[in-house]
């Protein structure tokens, strides 16, 4: 796995961002959960290694997430489940739990996790941001480690410039992993906005914006 560029067409030194897709292990809980709720979406807010436990503040998004809830907390790898908020569209609670299987490889390649962390029906999607040296080592150990992955996208950003803003990464990673720019559209711009909790021109500016930026990257900006 490599990615060719090491410096920016600013001068300085270039960073790559990168997005990932990994088989989880079927004996890690959130793979099991998740397929067997494979119409969810699992998102992993933030997650501090302990020990040999993990504390999580983690996100379940479904059209009924109550049961969801319930199997998390009842799931005999999960201790101190405490819910946090829910409504008829998500739940978000804080929890322990007894494996770091998700952050072992990132621990071993020195790359700290980048949140939220995505996982739907056994698959868990995220990204990482490093300068290429430490991106080629973390491709190697993945390939060591005889995981089923796959390299989703590459981008070279200067260092100290992101790609994106928090914002717009989150409402762009929404409306593509909804369907938006699907052809014919899957949702609409009003269900994208009402899921980010904004009004629709607010999600329309940042949708225009945050595809002007990707679209110069690519089309204007590659090294």
């Amino acid at each position: 796995m490599t990615a060719h560029g090491s410096r920016s067409r600013r001068g300085g030194p270039s960073v790559i961002r990168a997005r990932f897709r990994i088989v989880l292990p079927p004996e890690v809980w959130v793979a099991e959960v998740s397929t067997t709720y494979p119409e969810a979406t699992f998102r992993l807010l933030t997650g501090v290694p302990i020990d040999d436990s993990a504390l999580e503040l983690g996100e379940v998004r479904a059209d009924d997430p109550g049961p969801i809830a319930d199997d998390i907390r009842s799931h005999p790898d999960v201790d101190a489940y405490d819910l946090v908020y829910a409504d008829e569209q998500r739940s978000i609670a804080q929890y322990e739990v007894d494996e770091q299987a998700l952050y072992d490889f990132l621990l071993n390649s020195s790359l700290p996790p980048e949140f939220p962390v995505i996982v739907e029906d056994g698959e868990m999607t995220f990204d990482v941001t490093a300068t290429r040296e430490q991106f080629e080592a973390f491709g190697d150990a993945l390939d060591a480690s005889a995981r089923s992955y796959e390299l989703l996208s590459v981008v070279h950003t200067d260092s100290d410039e992101r790609l994106l803003t928090d914002r717009q990464r989150e409402c762009l990673t929404l409306a593509q992993r909804r369907g938006y720019f699907a052809v014919p559209r899957e949702c609409t711009l009003a269900e994208v906005a009402d899921e980010l909790d904004v009004d629709k021109s607010t999600a329309s500016e940042t949708i225009r914006r945050g595809t002007a930026r990707v679209l110069e990257q690519f089309l204007i900006g590659r090294v």
